[in-house]
């Protein structure tokens, strides 16, 4: 079934998935969860099961558990659920987008896979074409991140035609480094879209600045934003331990990574959202 396609813009927080200290999922925190993020940081779209939430750690059957919680918790709170879907099997992804679409997800994004890697543009399109053609009323993001899947193929060339094989195909979430190719896919598309979590009241403050033509502020706050990372950085930053420095700064009990990823000591976390704290006078 067909649905109107909603643009993405704005702040889109990629969640993390709570666990117990047992490591088994944990749904009972997604309700405070939404209510933190709609309420506290004014966000109102999130992403569902990808780096962030351990997405490819998990199993078929807790992604599609975290994916309909956070759809049935959102109804009415959040404006747009944009659930992962990739894994390594074009089977399981398929099975994942189709159970997106059934939820009542606003959109899905699919990595590349990276044990058999598509070995060129056209291949990664015939992979995406077959898992849109899976739920093709749901807008459909390719996630970028050759950090993680080791495909560095260049999205602009991705990108070139991709509307006519992919009817539904909306966007890019690029997390690559790449920046002469990150040009590239914006001269292709002007549209863009930016992604947070636990500072998205700070992160849209500096996007409303720079709309209303603000450049001090809106650069004062962006200096902000680096110097809280590069200390982070320093001190080694990972997803562990932004899962920690979530739990640290909204009080939300995110619990430990999975395996293989280690937990982070509770003392980096610390210093870190202290610093966050300080660096934008929080409380």
């Amino acid at each position: 079934m067909s649905r109107d396609m909603k643009k993405l813009s704005g702040l889109v927080a990629a969640t993390f998935t709570p666990l117990t200290a047992e490591g088994e999922v944990d749904l009972s925190v997604i309700g405070p969860y939404i209510d933190y993020l709609t309420e506290k940081q004014s966000v109102k779209k999130v992403f569902v099961n990808g780096t962030t939430g351990e997405g490819i750690s998990l199993t078929v059957d807790e992604r599609k558990r975290l994916a309909a919680e956070w759809c049935l918790q959102g109804k009415g709170k959040l404006e747009q659920v944009i659930v992962h879907v990739g894994s390594m099997s074009i089977k399981e992804t398929q099975d994942l987008a189709q159970h997106a679409a059934s939820i009542g997800a606003d959109g899905i994004a699919v990595i590349s896979p990276s044990f058999f890697k598509p070995t060129n543009a056209d291949a990664l399109r015939m992979f995406l074409k077959e898992v849109g053609a899976s739920a093709p009323g749901l807008p459909l993001y390719y996630y970028h991140i050759p950090s993680m899947t080791g495909v560095a193929l260049e999205v602009a060339d991705v990108l070139n035609g991709i509307e006519k094989m992919i009817p539904s195909f909306k966007g890019v979430k690029y997390s690559g480094t790449d920046l002469r190719d990150l040009g590239q896919c914006v001269c292709y598309s002007q549209s863009h879209n930016c992604t947070y979590n636990y500072l998205g009241c700070k992160m849209k403050e500096m996007l409303s600045a720079f709309d209303e033509g603000n450049m001090t502020q809106a650069r004062d706050l962006q200096f902000k934003c680096m110097d809280a990372i590069t200390f982070a950085k320093n001190l080694g930053f990972d997803v562990a331990v932004n899962k920690q420095v979530m739990s640290e700064l909204s009080g939300l009990a995110l619990g430990p990574p999975r395996l293989p990823m280690l937990p982070c000591p509770i003392s980096k976390a610390q210093t870190i959202a202290q610093k966050i704290k300080d660096t934008y006078c929080l409380t």
